[in-house]
Order: structure tokens, then sequence, then C-alpha cells
């Protein structure tokens, strides 16, 4: 599959990426994990988006949080990948280009996220170790994971 990795400021997207960012969130985090939860945080104006597009098909997005907003330091957050695009490897090269984007944005720091607890092993693969206890979010077991960077 064809990949086309774009990183935007907030004030940078165009109405249709926003909608299909809010769409691809919603399709996964809402309906797909039949969570009711207040999506949209006002973290979104203050961060970069990165998405991955096949065509018009936004296969995959993060959300890179700057330091202060969600943690002390900076963050990976809103990680998803389409249900349409699943099972090639998508999920990995979306995390490591988001890991290369942030380092390029914050330097090569430490990186934490909130991660799914059943995706620790794969959060773990990339570098992060589990930083916080289990916690329910959304009805959904999470923990904090933290990838130490260059200069910790």
């Amino acid at each position: 599959m064809d990949i086309k990795w774009i990183l935007k400021r907030f004030d940078e997207l165009t109405v249709d990426e926003l909608y299909a960012i809010l769409r691809l969130r919603s399709e996964v985090f809402v309906v797909e994990q039949n969570c009711a939860f207040q999506d949209i945080d006002n973290k979104d104006q203050s961060s970069h988006h990165f998405m991955g597009w096949n065509n018009n098909l936004l296969c995959a997005y993060t959300r890179i949080v700057p330091p202060g907003i969600a943690f002390k330091i900076p963050s990976i957050g809103r990680v998803v990948t389409s249900p349409k695009t699943r099972g090639g490897g998508l999920g990995r090269e979306l995390m490591e280009k988001s890991i290369e984007e942030t380092i390029k944005i914050y330097g090569n720091g430490d990186i934490k996220v909130g991660a799914q607890y059943h995706l620790k092993k794969f959060y773990s693969s990339l570098g992060f170790n589990q930083s916080s206890d289990i916690y329910l979010e959304d009805g959904i077991e999470h923990i904090e994971m933290l990838r130490k960077g260059a200069f910790s």
C-alpha cells in the first residue's frame, strides 16, 4: 500500500482533513470500541496531526501533543489505523514515523503515550516502558508508557 505521510499543525489542516481525522477517530474509538467519550478535548488546537493517506482514504493517524498539554513532556496520542487497512504493519509504521516526527519537533527527549493495556507489548517493542499503574479510561484498561530519549 502506497501511503503518503503528512504532518500539519491544527491551523494548517483543511476542512476535509479535519473531517477525515474526526471521522476515523469516531469510527474506531467511539463506534468500534463502543466507548461514549469526549474525543474533542481542546488538545487538537495546540497539537500536530500526523496523517497517513492512501489516495483519499485516511488510513492512519496520530496526534503529537506538546509538553504541558497532556503530560509534562511531548506525547503521542489518538493512535489509530483504519479498519480497512489493518493487518499489514501499518500501525508499526505509523508509530515509528510518529516517533521520528516528535523528535524532529521537540528534540530527542522523552516521549509519553497513554496506551491501552492490551497494547503494552506493541509499544514496548517501540522502546516504551510502562510508567504507571493500570487505570480505567472510558471503561478500557490503560497505562502510561515512557520512551526515554537521548537527553534523559
